[in-house]
């Protein structure tokens, strides 16, 4: 929560300072290359490898077998990633092309977003082996500290843009030097804590070991299956870099609050879930028992959509306010906001597809199923490789919203992925109808209806929103937020719904 708070509050004052100008997409697509890698090594393609071969290790080896296993990984891992930032770092210009090629009808802007490129890479480096520090943590049990070590990007930021960037002639330079700081910063972060497990890494480079192996042989496929929706946000990226000057901005701002509840919720969840995935899979191979397996899928499964089901349609009706109360200011215009607004709405639409695939996916992961994952990721990513063009040019020619098709695109693919996951696992007989808490659901259905008809007829309309300062905004959107909370967790406690409810079968 404080990371993803302190998030918004980054992106606020990033607003403020470079607002949808095209000095700001270039600096957005140079962060979110390495940032997209970071969600496939950080929350995804290797903590789902990588945990589940840890944990099989220390059952059936012991500590030393753990310390050699992580040794040889941080080598490996460390090697290879040292060898691919030089490469891109090195490839700037031709990795600026390949991303943004929109930008090449303006050699400054593309130039520029080479340059970002070449200091923000390195930053894959340092967070990938900070998601590896943090993946011994979380396996181990230690979930604190890998949870907050975000909030140092944040912060990083936050001073870089505050105080840093104003001094410069040309601001984005020095929220790249942020990014390549809170890097570094976040990797030591780590370190006592692993220090304290007598877990430190010494890089060994041994890619013969067999746990490198089983760990490389899950990750590779995994990168398609856990990681879907953000390779169609990047792809998002790239042909927004061919629409209209802003269009990348106006994907980021929206993107950030979607990012939201499912960084809070689903994330955590699905981070937590997964050691208990793994372990309770030894009972599925001793005598075939799935039900702790199946009860703890279920319940990840209602905790994501008691979240998801309100967040997305307060996000839908709060889109506009929250976009003027949170980024409105300095060079952030009115008509960004309102851009933004639309691709907000069609991501919207799909933000509950994406928490459930992020809880959905370890059900495959802690049993090491790799194949079923990237069909279906597969499957997805050409689906929204096919429905990019049919939203895109309707959108932009009737309403001149393109960006919005591209949002629109990504979330009925993420829809796509989600009920394929679904359907593989019910058909392998992981979720069933036994622990599905359907009562529950459905008065949370109820209190959505409830919260949604509430803030329909308290929040004034878009114009008021656009002539109020910015203390009378902030007052009236956590007013709002409020409201809405005390509607929905009131109408839950109405329905008969209590905290007993909620507990995780396997904390019983």
């Amino acid at each position: 929560m404080s990371s993803r708070v302190l998030g918004l509050a980054r992106d606020v004052v990033l607003a403020a300072l470079v607002g949808a100008s095209s000095n700001a997409d270039a600096f957005f697509v140079a962060f979110k290359i390495p940032n997209f890698l970071r969600r496939l090594f950080a929350e995804g393609a290797f903590a789902q490898a990588f945990v589940p071969v840890l944990s099989d290790t220390r059952e059936q080896g012991g500590q030393a077998a753990v310390r050699a296993l992580i040794d040889r990984v941080a080598g490996v891992l460390g090697g290879t990633l040292v060898l691919l930032t030089a490469l891109i770092v090195a490839a700037a210009p031709l990795v600026a092309t390949i991303f943004a090629p929109g930008f090449h009808s303006d050699p400054a802007k593309l130039a520029l977003t080479a340059e970002l490129i070449r200091i923000t890479f390195p930053y894959l480096f340092l967070i990938s082996l900070t998601g590896f520090a943090g993946g011994i943590l979380n396996a181990h049990g230690r979930f604190a500290v890998p949870a907050f070590t975000p909030v140092l990007l944040n912060l990083s930021l936050i001073v870089a843009a505050m105080w840093i960037a104003p001094t410069l002639t040309e601001p984005v330079y020095g929220l790249a030097w942020g990014v390549f700081v809170a890097g570094c910063l976040q990797l030591l972060f780590q370190l006592p804590a692993l220090f304290g497990l007598g877990l430190v890494p010494r890089p060994r480079w041994d890619t013969q070991h067999a746990g490198v192996r089983r760990i490389l042989s899950l990750m590779v496929p995994a990168m398609f299956g856990v990681s879907v929706s953000q390779i169609n946000l990047l792809l998002d990226t790239v042909l927004a870099s061919l629409l209209p000057a802003g269009s990348v901005s106006w994907l980021y701002y929206s993107d950030r609050l979607t990012e939201l509840p499912l960084g809070v919720f689903a994330i955590a969840i699905a981070t937590v879930i997964l050691p208990t995935l793994a372990a309770q899979k030894g009972k599925i191979e001793q005598d075939g028992d799935l039900r702790a397996f199946s009860a703890t899928l279920h319940w990840a499964i209602a905790m994501v959509l008691l979240i998801a089901l309100p967040a997305t349609i307060a996000l839908a009706i709060l889109a506009g306010p929250i976009l003027i109360t949170l980024f409105q200011y300095g060079a952030f215009s009115a008509d960004d906001a309102a851009m933004a607004r639309v691709s907000l709405l069609a991501y919207t639409l799909g933000l509950t597809a994406f928490m459930l695939i992020k809880v959905l996916a370890p059900g495959f992961y802690a049993r090491q199923d790799m194949r079923t994952p990237v069909k279906i990721g597969i499957i997805a990513m050409v689906a929204n490789m096919i429905m990019n063009p049919l939203f895109i040019f309707p959108l932009m020619w009737q309403f001149h919203v393109g960006h919005a098709g591209l949002a629109l695109a990504t979330s009925a693919s993420a829809w796509l992925n989600a009920l394929l996951l679904w359907r593989g696992l019910r058909r392998e007989g992981v979720l069933n109808t036994v622990h599905l808490q359907r009562g529950l659901l459905l008065r949370s259905v109820v209190a959505v209806a409830i919260m949604g008809m509430g803030l329909v007829l308290l929040s004034p309309d878009q114009l008021w929103w656009l002539h109020q300062d910015l203390w009378v905004r902030v007052y009236s959107l956590l007013g709002m937020v409020l409201v809405g909370g005390l509607l929905y967790f009131g109408g839950l406690l109405l329905l008969g719904v209590r905290p007993k409810d909620l507990r995780s079968p396997s904390l019983a």
